[in-house]
Parts: C-alpha cells; sequence; structure tokens
C-alpha cells in the first residue's frame, strides 16, 4: 500500500464521482501501448483499479500502475483506448476510484513470484516495487506472444538491476514465437519454480485462459495463489452485474481473488 502522504493542494481521495486531471507524461511502451501519469494521487494498493471516463464518449476501467501519481497503462485495442491514445500532455482524463480489492503478501511469504500475460503486467510492476527489502527473492514471469507484444522489461530490468539490497529480483521472459527469451508459455518456467519448492506465494494478471491454468498449478503445487481476473467493468460498484464472475462481482469481490491452495481440482 501507499504509505506516503499525499502532495499538498490536491483533491483527495477517493474520487466519488469522475474529476478531471490533467495528463503529465506519456511513454510509448509498444506500437500500440502507452503508460499515462496524471497530476491525481490517491491513497490505493497494488491490484486495485480506476475508472477512466471521456465526457461524451465512455468509461472504462484501468489498473494503477502506481497511486501517486495516479498511472495507467493503456493498449490501444478498441475505440476508447485508441481515443485516449490521441491525447497529449497537458489534455485531460477524467478518473473516479480507486475501486475493488488488491494484492495483500502475507509476511510470511518470502519468496513469491509474478506472474503477467500481455497488458496484465500493469498492477504487477508496481506489486514488485512494494516488495523492495521485504521479500527475499521477487521472479517476474512476463509473457507475450511474440517480442513486439512484450511490455514493461525495461522497468523489471531495472529493478532486477538495482536488487543490491535485501531483496533479490529475477526477470525471465517468455513468448509463444521465441522471438524473445524463452518459447513458450508463461506456464512452462512457473512449472519449474513450483516444482523445485522455490515459490511461497504466486501472484499474476492477465487473460482468463491463462488464469485457470495458473490456478491450477497452485493447488497442484499448494501454494497459496492470487490472481487478478479481468472483466468489462461498467459500473464499478456491484449493481449492473457485467463483471460477474462464478457468482461475484470482480469490480467489488475482486479484481484479485485467492486462490485456495488446498481446494480440490475440478472433476
Amino acid at each position: 500500500m501507499n504509505t506516503q502522504p499525499l502532495p499538498p493542494g490536491l483533491t483527495q481521495p477517493p474520487f466519488h464521482l469522475p474529476t478531471a486531471a490533467s495528463i503529465v507524461a506519456i511513454r510509448q511502451d509498444n506500437y500500440r501501448t502507452k503508460t499515462f501519469q496524471l497530476d491525481a494521487h490517491v491513497d490505493a494498493q497494488p491490484g486495485q483499479f480506476m475508472m477512466v471516463w471521456l465526457p461524451r464518449f465512455d468509461e472504462k476501467p484501468f489498473s494503477l500502475v502506481s497511486a501517486s501519481p495516479v498511472t495507467f497503462m493503456i493498449t490501444a485495442v478498441g475505440p476508447f483506448s485508441t481515443l485516449v491514445h490521441e491525447r497529449q500532455v497537458g489534455d485531460r482524463l477524467w478518473i473516479r476510484g480507486p475501486f475493488g480489492n488488491g494484492f495483500h503478501v502475507p509476511p510470511e511469504q518470502k519468496r513469491i513470484v509474478l506472474v503477467g500475460g500481455g497488458y496484465g503486467v500493469a498492477p504487477l510492476y508496481w506489486l514488485a516495487q512494494s516488495q523492495r527489502d521485504r521479500a527475499d527473492r521477487v521472479t517476474v514471469i512476463v509473457g507475450a506472444r511474440t517480442a513486439a507484444d512484450l511490455l514493461y522489461i525495461p522497468q523489471f530490468e531495472q529493478l532486477a538491476a538495482e536488487s543490491a539490497g535485501s531483496t533479490l529480483y529475477e526477470l525471465i521472459v517468455s513468448t509463444e514465437d521465441g522471438s524473445a527469451g524463452r518459447q513458450g508459455l508463461v506456464t512452462h518456467p512457473l512449472t519449474d519454480l513450483l516444482a523445485a519448492g522455490q515459490v511461497d506465494g504466486l501472484y499474476a494478471c492477465g487473460p482468463h485462459g491463462m488464469l485457470a491454468a495458473l490456478q491450477s498449478l497452485g493447488r497442484q503445487y499448494r501454494v497459496a495463489s492470487q490472481l487478478s481476473w479481468e472483466a468489462y467493468m461498467r459500473c464499478a460498484v456491484g449493481i449492473c452485474g457485467a463483471c460477474e464472475h462464478e457468482g461475484m462481482v470482480l469490480c467489488m469481490d475482486g479484481p484479485v481473488l485467492a486462490g485456495d491452495a488446498d481446494a480440490p481440482e475440478p472433476g
């Protein structure tokens, strides 16, 4: 959780209604993804999300990359995100939140693995930063279809390069076509670590198929997991039901759900 005091002179969160914030920096991450930093600050934790609104157009949820300042990674995959990509420094976005439940790393978990698929790496970068000088080892597995689709590799590499303190960071890259890192799915290097008994806790964000496979692996090796499930969140307050998942609404009950390491495999 962000424990730093909020800068003076800013609207105090949470933002219950859409509130205008100016874009102060934009970084191009790959051919279709940008990171937007705003002049707003919230009290939140890794894994929580906020709603971003463009007046007279639409509102969409995005995981926080940082709470202070508010930072989002946005991939242009549809009309809304494409329109956000057209914004420049100095333009405004309207935000409300934060919402949902984030990641909580128990103090006894000293060897944790973070698995990000595609743009699911956004909340994991913040989570990795939060574990500095708390965990003994943080292994980050980043997966994508191709090298061009990888995200935040330089940022994770910098964390690993700077791990001169009590926390050792390790980065493993996996691409389905083998154009970068290890060829195959993120489950392959993860299985190696689990089989070697080197994991106390598993944390992940990505496509549902990937998360279902990781949940199964956590149960198989009896390792507790916390998984951030992506969903189409419209209201963010549990009313519309658009983000229903196994009897829960992810905007309120999630998006981070704890996996039961002792639960039997279905079927």
